[in-house]
């Protein structure tokens, strides 16, 4: 009998200490990280299964404990067997238990519902007929003020004013405008003082439509719409929003529609948002990337403390998802895009500090060494031995960030950072499908666009 044989325990006492508790006899038998695997995997499953009170699952961890006395037994004998079936029993469990948490129902789907909401999107609102457009608006001050100024405006000849001259939300107004064109349609639209639409038709979630008399004098009633103060820091804050008032002639051909042209500047302020977040970015993790890498500051104790403190700073930054962050800065700087791009850069600084940081670490140490040995201060061995090899990665990653933040700055207006996001909440709310179904192409354009000029600019830089 060899040494190996000789020192193994027998195979009676690894079997049945992998019965008593799963693992144990691979633990025995030296096989201590395989044997903890298979504990921690028997005591999630079971405690999963139990958790849910489903009996019909318990089949997993029955199936895991078998295996593993059959495992232990073979190990004993000197031939480890495959763990695809104890993996396969578990996954198995886990889908089912997942299926049934989800609640997943297919009765569920109301095919007339979905038509409803897929119909007008095969339609998008992006263009429309040529028109020639007449508008008007007034200044109107919600709430009030100790002494609100007088709603009235008067701009080539028209007339437009509201009654009374402030008002709070959920109001009835009265808002008129002449000098308009005679015995026209005229629609009449709420704008905050940020400049978002907001519909003052029925329920809020249509356009108020009103027709001038034969003199061109257009009236009508309009409500105060209740998300009239959402872009506001203090809602007891007296703000001046706008009434408008828009006519339109057929002129003949085509051009964008209202909401298309929304779509469009949406999209702009969703990558200027990601450029300008990703620029204010990097012009931070750049120097803090160089005090985040541990070759460079792991020189004296000092240095090394401003390593941890600079690292756990990029931590805790990139473990807060920049949508929570968005949040936070609606709150104090208002709706809009400003809000969505500081809540880019700050989760930016993180991310790209820490590809900074690594990229510097992972760099070639001779010219650092040289350089220290021949004398060279921190920052000298910094401008001749580093930033040549860092260059074209942090370039690279950059416009990386930058596609990225594209992306983001799409979900971050679902917040109210502003960008064709926070549109399309809008187009949702009053159920506009066309407009969502123009929003989803714009959107589905410029990641597509932004997408292939990135990954050629990063070819260039490889």
């Amino acid at each position: 009998m060899t040494n190996a044989a000789a020192t193994r325990p027998p195979v009676t006492r690894s079997g049945v200490a992998s019965a008593l508790m799963p693992g144990l006899g691979q633990i025995l038998l030296g096989q201590k990280y395989r044997g903890g695997g298979i504990l921690i995997g028997f005591l999630i499953m079971l405690g999963t299964v139990a958790w849910y009170k489903d009996p019909a699952w318990y089949f997993s961890p029955a199936v895991i404990w078998l295996w593993n006395i059959f495992d232990a037994v073979s190990l004993a004998g000197g031939k480890a067997r495959s763990i695809l079936l104890p993996l396969a029993a578990g996954l198995l469990a886990a889908y089912g238990i997942g299926w049934q948490v989800v609640g997943i129902d297919f009765g569920k789907a109301d095919l007339d519902r979905a038509a409803a909401i897929l119909r007008p999107m095969a339609n998008p609102d992006f263009i429309q007929t040529r028109r020639e457009k007449n508008e008007m608006w007034v200044n109107i001050q919600v709430p009030c003020s100790s002494e609100p100024p007088l709603a009235r405006r008067e701009d080539a000849g028209r007339v437009a004013m509201v009654i009374p001259d402030c008002g709070t939300v959920g109001e009835t107004l009265i808002v008129s405008a002449s000098g308009m064109w005679p015995d026209t349609d005229t629609e009449v639209l709420w704008r905050t003082p940020i400049g978002d639409p907001k519909m003052v038709g029925e329920g809020e979630s249509q356009m108020l439509v009103a027709r001038s008399d034969e003199s061109g004098v257009v009236t009508t009633a309009v409500r105060v719409p209740t998300t009239a103060l959402v872009a506001a820091p203090d809602p007891t804050l007296a703000q001046f929003h706008r009434v408008y008032f828009y006519q339109y002639r057929p002129l003949g051909g085509i051009e964008l529609s209202y909401v298309g042209g929304e779509v469009v500047k949406g999209a702009l302020a969703t990558v200027s948002m990601a450029l300008l977040a990703t620029g204010l970015a990097m012009l931070f993790a750049i120097p803090l990337s160089f005090l985040a890498a541990h070759n460079l500051m792991s020189g004296n104790p000092l240095t090394y403390a401003v390593y941890v403190i600079v690292r756990t700073l990029f931590n805790i930054l990139r473990s807060i998802e920049s949508l929570i962050i968005a949040i936070v800065f609606v709150v104090i700087v208002g709706l809009g895009p400003f809000a969505g791009m500081l809540a880019l850069a700050v989760h930016s600084v993180a991310a790209l500090g820490k590809l900074y940081s690594e990229v510097i670490e992972g760099i070639d140490q001779g010219p650092i060494e040289a350089l220290r040995a021949s004398g060279a201060n921190w920052l000298q061995t910094v401008r001749y031995a580093v930033i040549p090899q860092i260059v074209p990665p942090f370039t690279a990653f950059t416009i990386y960030r930058w596609d990225i933040n594209v992306r983001s700055a799409t979900i971050i207006g679902f917040v109210g950072g502003g960008g064709i996001g926070f549109l399309l909440v809008e187009l949702i709310r009053v159920n506009n499908m066309r407009g969502v179904s123009a929003a989803f192409i714009a959107i589905a354009v410029v990641v597509i666009v932004l997408d292939y000029f990135s990954a050629k600019l990063r070819e260039r830089l490889v």
